[in-house]
């Protein structure tokens, strides 16, 4: 199908048409977490998204090469400043052991977590303290271009200098260095800073600090920034198509990503930025510095107070994508009881419709239901219209499984395809079965076999004693003209 994908590019504040670099190849990088504590539900939803556009992107014929790194060194706690101590770092400290450790923990759960989810394992996922060499050799690029400085083997850049040249400085987030300034607050270490707004490409590590690594101008640590700048230009090119993330890096975190980027190489590092909105909890952003997060862990044992029971992967799936991606999504137990009963009348409707028949007449219900599909995924890939359009194809089913319309062979095959393309190739959405669901399913059908070979021998009494004693636990059978079927009552 002919792209007509339209995203919305944070650095020009507009929808546009995709049009890749070198197509068929697409560059794609997102930021992934800083693996210190359990992944929440802000996590969560960045990697459903990302997932929707990697999954519609290659739906499309690109070939795509998909970097989502692990934050593993650098992240400090102050990420306005980048003062404080490293939090990989404090919770070795706390936890009494080696930060690799507890990069290894987070990152195994977190990676765990998205398998549940369904979420595609990136192409390349890297760790910024496997690329140190070539964190330090952009640092060394800078310094030769003329747009960082060394200070008691910390290095800075230098946003004035930078701003002089390209005067693009704050371009991405609309944010102007006056009204930066006018905000700064005077912290200790700023005093090695020639201007309050510069930022550490590299830092001289203390005494105590556990993660360091020998440099030209210290032993020390580089800048978080600076990780996301090395290892997209290393593995997606100087320049490549699609870098996303939270909203909330915009800035300072992809401002400073730019504007070392084009110190470095000269040239735009990223064609189009992409960013998803928070998710909210009581009208504020969930986040672990706000102390009102919810984990993965708790939302699938509903252990959290503001839960009144468990939730499955695939409800937290699809609760994600019922809002657009750059809209704030809004938690509450009643939002996701709203998604876990639509997961369920949209899979109900999925195995209704492997068994419906075409009865030759079109009553044009499914006419551009297709189209509209499409239309809804290249318009900013939005999610909650195209699931708007799957459930119109999911009332069709409905309707012609209770009798009241018919529907034809063609009409057949496009829901059948819709279903398939959009709910599982697309939206990633899958029917789960608990191991003893799968049970119940197997000793049904078992009975269902027995009971059928009964009425072909003509044994009627067996085959009514199986049917009552289903139907006394709740199992009604259904007999048509192409066999037998069940469902719960």
């Amino acid at each position: 199908m002919q792209n007509k994908l339209h995203i919305y590019n944070s650095l020009t504040r507009k929808k546009e048409l995709f049009e890749p670099i070198n197509p068929p190849h697409v560059g794609l990088y997102v930021c992934g977490p800083t693996v210190y504590s359990e992944p929440h539900l802000g996590h969560i939803r960045m990697a459903v998204n990302y997932d929707v556009l990697y999954r519609y992107l290659m739906h499309l014929g690109y070939k795509v090469r998909y970097v989502r790194n692990i934050t593993d060194v650098g992240h400090l706690e102050d990420e306005l400043t980048g003062e404080g101590e490293d939090r990989i770092s404090k919770k070795a400290r706390i936890e009494q052991l080696e930060p690799m450790e507890v990069v290894q923990k987070y990152k195994n759960i977190f990676q765990h977590t998205l398998e549940l989810l369904n979420v595609l394992a990136p192409s390349i996922e890297p760790q910024a303290s496997g690329h140190i060499i070539e964190q330090q050799k952009m640092i060394k690029k800078i310094i030769e271009n003329g747009y960082a400085y060394e200070v008691n083997g910390s290095v800075y850049f230098d946003i004035e200098k930078y701003n002089r040249k390209y005067k693009n400085y704050g371009k991405l987030s609309g944010r102007k260095i006056d009204d930066l300034l006018a905000n700064t607050r005077e912290l200790e270490g700023q005093e090695e800073k020639h201007f309050p707004l510069d930022f550490a490409l590299w830092k001289k590590a203390g005494p105590n600090h556990l993660m360091k690594w020998p440099s030209l101008w210290s032993e020390g640590f580089p800048g978080w920034h600076l990780e996301c700048s090395a290892m997209g230009t290393k593995y997606l090119g100087e320049t490549f198509d699609i870098h996303g993330g939270g909203m909330d890096l915009l800035f300072p975190h992809h401002e400073c990503e730019i504007a070392q980027a084009v110190a470095a190489n000269g040239k735009e590092h990223v064609k189009y930025w992409i960013h998803n909105n928070m998710i909210t909890i009581d009208g504020q952003k969930m986040a672990r510095s706000l102390n009102n997060f919810i984990t993965l862990k708790e939302l699938f044992s509903g252990s959290h107070p503001k839960l009144e029971k468990a939730y499955s992967p695939m409800t937290i799936r699809f609760f994600v994508l019922r809002a657009h991606y750059r809209s704030t999504l809004d938690f509450s137990n009643e939002s996701l009881q709203a998604a876990e009963t639509g997961l369920k009348k949209l899979f109900s409707a999925v195995k209704t419709l492997s068994g419906l028949k075409a009865e030759g007449k079109s009553g044009d219900y499914v006419k551009n239901l297709k189209v509209r599909c499409y239309d809804a995924m290249n318009d900013d890939l939005n999610t909650p219209v195209l699931l708007a359009h799957i459930f119109d194809g999911v009332r069709v089913v409905n309707s012609v499984d209770e009798g009241h319309k018919t529907i034809s062979r063609e009409e057949l095959d496009i829901l059948k395809e819709i279903f398939n393309v959009f709910v599982k190739d697309i939206l990633g959405l899958e029917e789960e079965i608990k191991s003893d669901e799968k049970l119940t399913d197997g000793l049904i059908s078992l009975l269902l076999n027995i009971r059928n070979e009964a009425r072909i021998n003509r044994d009627f009494a067996a085959s009514d004693k199986i049917r009552e004693e289903l139907l006394k636990l709740g199992i009604q059978i259904r007999d048509t003209k192409d066999g037998s079927d069940w469902e719960m009552e």
